[in-house]
């Protein structure tokens, strides 16, 4: 008989709530959960395809060893001796600093891997960390690390109270989201206009975000952070900037004016393609709201100056009255988050602590752009990553230049991968550890709910028990530390146990911690759960501001709401004088070459990526239900610059930049402005190897094998994949 299990999606940052409907060990369909008390039943396309991928016929089964330089299968004992037999001895012999670690999107994406990856950090002593977060959102970090002195103090739209709503690079409607954890985006976008509310949407495509807006603006891409800079400069010198009651939290407001003196309306209008007009009826609309929040995410981080476009998405946020105000941009508390400290002064933030070995590139949050990964590996010296332990991770297609990585891979003395697919990077591992598929495992979104628009907190067990032959992921990761710790044999329960213990030894001696006081024996015995991971989550929740216990979450599986988002500052600063710092050194420094770009030329044809609904990345192209239709790898292209180019609707043209070229299927569409083309990321699934029938039928062209790796946002780190130059030929 069929039966009906709960489940988080963990397709996407939206998080929604699942129903799986479940024949023996088959999740044979998925809808969404009415009574989820976050999602209330949406469902995108990726969820509705759960049961597919978690019953794909190319998942691996079984552990992958290199013999004979051949993967072949094997137990799990044979892979994890293969590890301790190679690891430890390699770090001995060159050194943690040989060993690098990758750690890609999916990661945040489980329960395993928000708990463990730190911990084998420590295990390897390794600064060499890069992540999909210099793909992606590290200059979000950077910024809310300069402003608020903490890297994660991530304020986010209150989308279901505000009265404007300003989106600059973004397309939820497709993506639902992007650091802002929001189920049924497109409906609360519908219901802000409903309520008589204003949506904005800077995008040089007409997405279907772009298609809900009020306004619709196009500037060149790339050129967000100037509109932003005007906007700023407009509000500064027409007096309608209004911090309210911020102005006591905030530093160096007096300078901002002198700092963005030179970005008038009229200085960048011919950078953006806009008038001055337009940015500032803009600027006054943003003014004039009751309450209204700024948001901006891949296409305004993605570029050279994505830092300076985040911190004056704050900036905006701040000079209107609009930060931490319901209805503006606030910071969420998640349930496992910890426990307020009273207001005053931090540590404060600070990026550059060391640098890469070949380039000299800076740290950021602790990670080394995954542009640099390549050279890292092949220059020789002191110090090269001989060593690399990839974790839900294919930076082959996601990072630049995939092809340089795939030869400098190829020359690993040792390579692991944590990975459910035999894919363009995994390919290269000497061991490959699969994890099941998501129905067998349990869930809880740690990194997510910390991004929220309403605080909340959800558990889903494991919905289908775990199948003979395979490991559950947390024991993976757990036997992982100890291979690589010279603790290769011992029971991988006391990786969480330690943790445990430290844990509650420094919680009964915070004067500021719920179990302050407490004997750390007797709190250790009170946690609920099964296995160590959930002993672990309990007690994060225990020590969290709500003070809530795993067996709450238990008895309540559709979720407990904790209320919308509310006021938080001067709680969350943790900058060294303890308020906001509005115009820190790193930001002012890096103005005059922002500055300078005023002068540019604009380039003839610049590339933008985009956004499939049901797609993320390169993981899910291998899911017949989700190939096809709009997701598809082709170059967009405005019907004048195709008749300019000599390019027909279906034809095929080579694409050039830095990195090389790529030939792509052009589509000619009115989506994108003039002077830019569009090609969508995660593609490029044609290298030899790889174990992936249905992505490898329709493999498209990996747009970042257009990059060098050379163009990057020099704050962060982050490489530029969007608004950059290329070059476009029609071929026969």
């Amino acid at each position: 008989m069929p039966r009906t299990a709960l489940r988080i999606c963990p397709l996407c940052e939206a998080t929604c709530g699942l129903t799986l409907t479940i024949e023996g060990t088959t999740v044979t369909g998925a809808r969404g959960d009415r009574d989820d008390v976050f999602s209330r039943g949406f469902i995108c396309p990726k969820g509705a395809a759960f049961g597919q991928i978690d019953a794909d016929p190319d998942r691996l089964r079984t552990p992958l060893v290199r013999r004979d330089g051949r993967l072949r299968e094997a137990t799990w004992e044979e892979a994890y001796d293969a590890i301790a037999a190679a690891v430890p001895g390699l770090v001995r012999e060159h050194g943690p600093q040989s060993v690098g670690v990758v750690l890609g999107n999916p990661n945040v994406h489980t329960m395993a891997g928000a708990l463990y990856p730190p911990l084998l950090l420590k295990a390897l002593g390794t600064r060499n960390l890069f992540t999909a977060s210099t793909l992606d959102q590290m200059p979000k970090h950077v910024s809310s690390g300069f402003l608020f002195g903490d890297p994660l103090a991530i304020p986010v739209p209150d989308l279901d109270r505000t009265d404007f709503l300003l989106l600059l690079g973004a397309n939820p409607v497709e993506s639902n989201g992007s650091l802002c954890t929001a189920p049924d985006f497109p409906g609360r976008l519908k219901a802000l206009r409903a309520r008589g509310g204003t949506l904005v949407v800077v995008d040089p495509r007409r997405t279907r975000t772009a298609a809900l807006a009020d306004l619709h603006l196009a500037p060149r891409p790339g050129s967000d952070v100037l509109l932003l800079a005007a906007l700023a400069h407009t509000l500064l010198a027409e007096r309608l900037a209004a911090p309210g009651g911020l102005e006591e939290h905030v530093e160096g407001l007096g300078e901002l004016g002198a700092a963005l003196g030179s970005f008038t309306p009229e200085a960048v209008a011919p950078a953006c393609d806009l008038t001055a007009d337009e940015i500032r009826s803009l600027a006054r609309e943003l003014a004039a709201a009751p309450t209204a929040a700024v948001y901006g995410r891949i296409g305004s981080c993605t570029v050279e100056h994505g830092t300076l476009a985040s911190w004056l998405v704050d900036v905006l946020n701040i000079l209107t009255g609009n930060l931490d105000r319901p209805g503006g941009a606030l910071f969420p508390l998640s349930a496992t988050d910890r426990t307020p400290r009273p207001a005053g002064p931090g540590k404060g933030f600070t990026t550059g602590r060391w640098h890469s070995r070949v380039s000299g590139h800076p740290e950021a949050k602790s990670e080394l752009p995954i542009a640099a990964l390549a050279e890292e590996i092949e220059t020789p010296g002191e110090g090269r990553i001989r060593t690399l332990i990839a974790i839900a991770a294919n930076p082959v297609l996601s990072a630049p230049d995939g092809d340089r990585l795939d030869r400098a891979l190829a020359g690993l003395d040792f390579m692991v991968s944590v990975d459910p697919y035999l894919n363009e990077t995994s390919r290269h591992a000497h061991v490959v550890l699969p994890p099941p598929p998501p129905a067998q495992s349990a869930h809880f979104d740690f990194a997510f709910n910390a991004f929220a628009v309403r605080n909340q907190a959800r558990y889903s067990p494991p919905a289908i028990p775990l199948e003979e032959g395979r490991m559950d992921e947390c024991e993976i990761h757990a036997r992982l530390i100890l291979a690589v710790s010279g603790l290769h044999g011992a029971p991988p329960e006391a990786v969480d146990e330690r943790v445990i213990d430290d844990t509650l030894a420094r919680a009964v001696t915070d004067a500021h911690s719920p179990l302050h006081g407490a004997d750390p024996n007797a709190q250790a015995l009170r946690l609920a759960g099964r296995t160590g991971p959930e002993r672990r989550l309990d007690l994060m929740l225990r020590l969290g501001p709500y003070e809530l216990g795993l067996e709450e979450l238990l008895e309540a599986p559709h979720g407990i709401d904790l209320g919308p988002l509310r006021p938080r500052l001067p709680e969350v600063l943790r900058t060294c004088s303890g308020r906001i710092e509005l115009l820190p050194e790193p930001i002012a420094a890096e103005l005059p070459a922002l500055r300078a770009t005023l002068a540019d030329r604009p380039a003839a044809l610049v590339l933008v990526g985009r956004r499939h609904l049901r797609s993320n990345n390169s993981w899910l192209h291998n899911v017949p239900a989700l190939t096809g239709g709009s997701n598809r790898c082709t170059l967009h292209v405005h019907p004048q610059d195709a008749a300019r180019l000599g390019l027909t609707d279906g034809g095929r043209a080579r694409i050039a930049a830095d990195g090389g070229s790529l030939e792509v299927p052009v589509e000619v569409t009115d989506a994108v402005r003039t002077g830019v083309v569009s090609l969508p990321h995660g593609w490029g699934h044609d290298r030899a190897g790889v174990r992936l029938g249905v992505a490898s039928a329709a493999p498209g062209a990996n747009v970042n094998q257009l990059l060098d790796g050379t163009r990057i946002d020099r704050l962060s780190g982050t490489a530029v994949l969007n608004a950059f130059p290329v070059e476009l030929t029609p071929l026969p």
